[in-house]
């Protein structure tokens, strides 16, 4: 009994790795946003050949989703992921020299689309990484940790690049981002392991997962004995309504998400006239908004949990109001106070953060069988907007030499999720894969 009471608490240090993973993700995809200001005058670049570059990640991130989750199943969360941290670190360094060819544009584009590829099977990872590791009622918040490092990126270090581009060049900043992931993968792959595998977890602490709902030993059964994934059942869980409500509401969090990660440092220093410097410390201000907001939406959906809301209502509550508020950015179009600006910004961004719950419910509803495939799945729709936000808004910059209906496009995104998580998602269930050909995928309730 004492041996019971006094399980180890290793979750919480893999969840340490787990974020830092993903701040080291968002920090390379963020270094194109930083260094765009000066790297397009510089180059030559207008707004539309911008919003391609910006967008060759997203066609390569949503193109391998599916084969990454592929990957992540068969080999499970530790070698991908450490493996994948590595070479897209290489391509972000990569991108700091694409002035030397004949043609750099090009080059950017190759280097920013092998850079997506490999970052493909990030995020299906970690949300992998947490089904091992925590029980349904801690998911919320390890969740929200780890959904929370971009926001840690933009706020902590925009500020350093953006100092790196005006002591240095915008090079440095590629460089100085490439070099830190390649480190840090290379940690990942000495000290991450999975639960059953990991030597300071005792046996007390497997159960507390297990019995939580958790699945620790997913990935280390005998290949032999995995079930076969077929393309009716790929199908099935991408057509199944629930999910289809989730992967649009996906879609639009990703939107806005976007084009903090894209356009929202050129919007400062264009719209707004603000110095690259004060570009880098105004941006800080909204991530910490969503930062703050990521923590409170996981927290409070745990807790309305453990206080016996069905997981439906504690999942979606904060996702549809998050959604909701989210549109307050749409307010900085009719303002000139850039107090204001930032102000709307920070509450959209705060929203943006609580409501983004979006790999949580996928923890909470994918067949256990197949938790990085459906991974794939989910983020492969929700990254069509990595691809379109971009282009929609370097189009529209193009075509109106303002940001005014660009704003109001990211704004509408909080009014699809929130219409589509209130309309179309319907109760949360587990999805259970089937053999049957007649019936590939069925779901359970879960309360």
């Amino acid at each position: 009994m004492d041996a019971l009471v006094k399980k180890t608490n290793i979750r919480y240090t893999m969840l340490v790795f787990i974020g830092a993973a993903m701040l080291v993700n968002f920090i390379d995809r963020a270094t194109l946003s930083v260094a765009a200001p000066l790297m397009s005058k510089e180059l030559g670049f207008d707004a539309a050949a911008m919003g391609w570059a910006f967008s060759a990640f997203g066609w390569a991130y949503m193109i391998f989703q599916i084969p990454g989750g592929v990957l992540l199943d068969k080999y499970g969360s530790r070698l991908v992921y450490g493996i994948a941290v590595i070479v897209w670190s290489v391509f972000t360094f990569l991108q700091g020299v694409v002035y030397i060819f004949p043609s750099a544009f090009l080059m950017l584009f190759i280097f920013r689309f092998f850079m997506g590829m490999a970052e493909a099977p990030g995020t299906p990872a970690s949300s992998r990484l947490t089904v091992q590791w925590f029980p349904n009622n801690e998911r919320g918040f390890a969740t929200s940790i780890y959904q929370t490092m971009p926001y840690v990126a933009l706020g902590v270090f925009t500020p350093v690049l953006t100092y790196f581009i005006h002591t240095f060049s915008w090079h440095y900043a590629f460089y100085s981002s490439g070099l830190l992931g390649t480190v840090f993968g290379i940690i990942w792959l000495v000290y991450v392991r999975d639960p059953v595998k990991h030597k300071k977890v005792n046996m007390a602490e497997i159960e507390y997962i297990k019995e939580g709902g958790g699945i620790p030993a997913l990935g280390s059964e005998e290949r032999g004995s995995k079930p076969k994934i077929t393309w009716p059942q790929v199908k099935a869980m991408c057509c199944n309504r629930m999910m289809i409500g989730v992967y649009i509401g996906q879609f639009s969090l990703t939107s806005i998400t976007w084009f903090f990660f894209t356009w929202f440092p050129t919007y400062l220093y264009e719209a707004k006239g603000m110095s690259i410097i004060k570009v880098g410390l105004v941006a800080a201000i909204p991530a910490l908004a969503g930062f703050i907001g990521g923590i409170v939406g996981g927290v409070l959906s745990d807790y309305l949990l453990r206080r016996g809301s069905s997981l439906t209502f504690a999942r979606k509550f904060p996702i549809i109001l998050g959604m909701l508020l989210s549109c307050t950015i749409i307010i900085a179009n009719y303002t000139q106070s850039d107090v204001i600006v930032v102000l709307a910004m920070s509450v959209a961004f705060f929203s943006k953060g609580f409501g983004n719950l979006g790999w949580c419910v996928l923890s909470d509803t994918s067949p256990k069988e197949a938790i990085g495939l459906a991974g794939g799945i989910f983020n492969t729709f929700g990254n069509i907007a990595g691809i379109l936000t971009p282009l929609v808004i370097g189009f529209i910059l193009k075509a109106t030499h303002s940001f005014d209906l660009a704003i109001l496009y990211v704004g509408s995104m909080g009014i699809i999720g929130a219409v589509s998580y209130i309309f179309i998602v319907g109760p949360l269930t587990r999805q259970e894969l089937k053999t049957t050909t007649a019936k590939s995928v069925t779901t359970k309730r879960l309360v």
